[in-house]
């Protein structure tokens, strides 16, 4: 059965910077994409970024344009983890965060990254990202 627990959330002030992490089990974690997601009260869930989610090679990030060069994803295969690595939050980073993992081989069937939530199977419980002004 996979599982996928995610943690490092927490309030932080405007400016500030988080990591998360995501802990996967019951799965071989390096043939599996990662994906980061949020969800803000009111509005749909969105993808952040993904790791190995990409053309099916393993290793390569994919960033929500919106995102790029202030969010880092990144991965620990030994440790079955995965990483977001959050700087320069605003109030609008505000958010419930998941991360979902998919086979890495999925990823080679489409045109373009797995940052669509409906493309993944199975997801962690999330955790809170609160950044105050």
């Amino acid at each position: 059965e996979v599982q996928l627990v995610e943690s490092g959330g927490g309030l932080v002030q405007a400016g500030g910077s988080l990591t998360l992490s995501c802990v996967g089990s019951g799965f071989t974690f390096d043939d599996y994409a990662i994906g980061w997601f949020r969800q803000a009260p009111g509005k749909e869930r969105e993808g952040v970024s993904c790791i190995s989610c990409f053309d099916g090679i393993k290793g390569r990030t994919y960033y929500a344009d919106s995102l790029k060069g202030r969010f880092t994803v990144s991965s620990d295969n030994a440790k079955n983890t995965a990483f977001l690595q959050m700087n320069s939050l605003t109030p609008e980073d505000t958010a419930v965060y998941y991360c979902a993992a998919v086979l890495t081989s999925r990823s080679a069937l489409y045109g373009g990254p797995l940052l669509n939530p409906i493309e993944y199977d199975d997801w962690g419980q999330g955790t809170q990202v609160t950044v105050s002004s």
